[in-house]
């Protein structure tokens, strides 16, 4: 009699790795690939950050960094990479290489007109916005310049449900923010600050 097979829920796919404990024994893991951001906060912390790794390591490979040499600063192994973000990932010459964009789902706190909210994004393009418009703050916090701030305005970012957030850009709001602590270099990271 054949064993029954278990079936996986679409878009909950859920990926196993083997890996040996401390004592030498075969045990697995299981991290499911979040599609939104409810998926993604109902995970444990250490497969968060596995997961939150895995998108930092393919933007770090779109600047021309290798995958090993990406794994290595984020502390997470190329197979493990290579596993759950396959999707990002194209091999080219026995190599990977990142894709131009990608649909992985990252979580980010972005500073919108309603203040600071965390937003998940499935698009790379939508994530480099956000990191572009947390440069630009910076830049007026520590400088004063606000000319890359203009470039913001009436601009907005597209969370995984499609929702629009408008990036905030007005002067007075973001010193009344910074004054109060809620800006710190911390706070640009999800979960960070708040």
């Amino acid at each position: 009699m054949r064993p029954r097979s278990k079936k996986v829920a679409r878009g909950r796919k859920k990926i196993q790795k083997t890996t040996h404990g401390r004592s030498g024994k075969r045990r697995r893991l299981q991290i499911k690939r979040p599609t939104t951001a409810r998926r993604y906060y109902a995970m444990s912390q250490k497969d968060q950050e596995t997961w939150d790794s895995v998108a930092h390591v393919i933007s770090r490979m779109r600047n021309g960094v290798s995958l090993p040499k990406a794994s290595k600063e984020f502390g997470i192994a190329p197979s493990t990479v290579i596993e759950l973000g396959r999707s990002a990932l194209r091999r080219r010459n026995g190599r990977y290489d990142a894709t131009k964009t990608d649909r992985l789902l990252r979580v980010h706190s972005a500073l919108i007109t309603k203040g600071k909210n965390e937003i998940a994004t499935r698009d790379s393009r939508q994530a480099s916005l956000v990191g572009g418009h947390w440069a630009a703050v910076q830049r007026y916090l520590q400088t004063g310049d606000d000319s890359a701030l203009t470039k913001f305005k009436g601009r907005y970012v597209t969370d995984a449900s499609g929702k629009r957030y408008f990036f905030l850009t007005d002067l007075r709001q973001l010193d009344r923010l910074a004054s109060a602590g809620v800006l710190s270099f911390e706070s640009i990271y999800a979960g960070g600050g708040q």
